[in-house]
């Protein structure tokens, strides 16, 4: 059963051409404790109310001049962004029961009202709406979890994979650059050993942050576990198009971080690949930017290297 506060929270549309029916239906959902109710004799509106504010259930005569019921129902099939269309057909004419239901409405009310039928059949439908809604909801959200990280919210590898497989395709057919950062934070092991793992999970949100306001919004900045981030960069022209976010990124973690009490300093090093420079798959183009960022570390930390400056292929191996 749904909470009767959502269910009287509810949004409804009250549709009819008569000032008089309107007044009544207004009455008996105020005194049954809707609060969010709105109305209209119009009913080629109805559409584009329902676009805009998404109403939970909307009470619809259905005999009303310049569109019919089953007309306005239609309509709304076109706009209705989840197949569902949360009509209540409200008629004196039986012949428009099984029509209207056929079209797509949940339920119908046969004039003269009764109100106690009427609150009934509302509240029904609004359980059955706002189930779906948080059954939506929550397919939503197991989506956003599965391809985001759950301590920043920024796309996680799989998510990454998909994007640099996409931008790879769009390179190549455009014959243009793009670059990836793989970056990692210098010395984040001492602040979990030192401050707990709280401490250290509070500053990656942070972080995350910073590193956020230094990327393009065309850009993805993933996390792909520990305090290891990477960075796709697409629609590339030359080298400065890399080498100037990289030290926009290094100059926005130079200054200190102020977390749970403590004052914080960490800083990041930089591997950066390009595509086709570097690579020519995604696979190659983490391992070498990854290659680069390990000659970042060896180099004094705080910095960023090319990929292409690297003599051959190495190995990756463990950083702190």
């Amino acid at each position: 059963m749904s909470d009767p506060y959502h269910i009287h929270d509810a949004r409804l549309l009250v549709v009819d051409d008569n000032q008089e029916n309107i007044d009544l239906l207004l009455a008996v959902l105020n005194q049954a404790g809707y609060t969010n109710v709105s109305a209209t004799d119009c009913a080629t509106e109805v559409a584009a109310l329902h676009a805009k504010h998404n109403y939970d259930l909307i009470l619809l005569d259905m005999q009303m001049p310049g569109l019919d019921g089953l007309d306005v129902i239609e309509a709304l099939r076109r706009v209705e962004q989840n197949a569902y269309v949360p009509v209540i057909a409200i008629t004196a004419n039986p012949g428009y029961k099984i029509a209207a239901l056929q079209a797509g409405a949940r339920d119908f009310i046969t004039k003269p009202l009764d109100v106690a039928e009427v609150n009934q059949r509302i509240h029904n439908l609004l359980e059955v709406r706002l189930l779906y809604r948080k059954l939506a909801e929550q397919g939503r959200m197991q989506r956003q979890m599965a391809l985001h990280d759950h301590l920043t919210g920024l796309p996680n590898r799989r998510l990454l994979e998909d994007r640099i497989e996409t931008a790879l395709h769009h390179a190549a057919r455009n014959h243009r650059m793009m670059g990836l950062f793989y970056m990692d934070l210098d010395g984040f092991k001492a602040v979990n050993d030192t401050h707990g793992h709280e401490c250290g999970d509070n500053l990656l949100r942070m972080v995350a942050q910073r590193l956020l306001g230094a990327c393009r919004q065309q850009d993805t900045l993933a996390r792909i576990g520990g305090d290891e981030f990477i960075l796709l960069l697409t629609h590339i022209d030359d080298m400065s198009d890399l080498m100037r976010p990289a030290l926009k990124i290094l100059e926005s973690l130079a200054a200190p971080f102020q977390v749970d009490g403590r004052t914080l300093h960490i800083s990041a090093s930089l591997g950066v690949a390009t595509y086709p420079v570097d690579a020519s798959n995604a696979e190659e183009l983490i391992c070498r930017a990854d290659q680069a960022l390990y000659e970042a570390k060896r180099a004094g930390r705080n910095r960023f290297h090319l990929a292409n400056m690297l003599a051959r292929p190495e190995p990756a191996r463990a950083r702190t």
